[in-house]
């Protein structure tokens, strides 16, 4: 005599999440697309095709202020050494004599990082703009 089981009548007892899991692969990689369109929102003025317009010769020459930070931290301005104490008067009174003054940042080839942001974050306190690096 055959015995019968009842193991061939079973309820579903575990769920099937294999969809499930697709689903949220497709959204993860939905949203690893499109996030990086959204984060990067950098605006940028681009320049123009056109020439620009040729300098006056009959305007004066701007005046270009020079900093130096050499490699022992020490700052000159316009080759004069003023201390750290100095770096925002003297700062103060370029922005006096010129309301928008123009500013060369060099620093020395083994200058302390920290150097060159004391006297970057001093301009930028006193919100001078126009601001170059300088290069060799």
């Amino acid at each position: 005599m055959k015995k019968t089981s009842k193991r061939g009548h079973h309820t579903l007892n575990e769920l099937n999440i294999t969809p499930l899991l697709d689903l949220v692969f497709v959204l993860l990689v939905i949203f690893i697309i499109t996030t990086p369109q959204m984060v990067n929102s950098l605006e940028m003025g681009l320049p123009s095709g056109k020439p620009p317009p040729p300098p006056d010769p009959n305007a004066p020459k701007p005046i270009i202020n020079r900093i130096l930070v050499d490699d022992t931290g020490q700052v000159f301005l316009n080759e004069e050494a003023i201390t750290d104490k100095e770096i925002k008067v003297r700062f103060q009174a370029l922005k006096s004599l010129d309301p928008d003054p123009k500013v060369v940042v060099k620093g020395g080839d083994n200058v302390d990082y920290q150097n060159m942001i004391k006297v970057l974050d001093a301009l930028q306190q006193l919100n001078i703009t126009k601001i170059g690096l300088a290069t060799q």
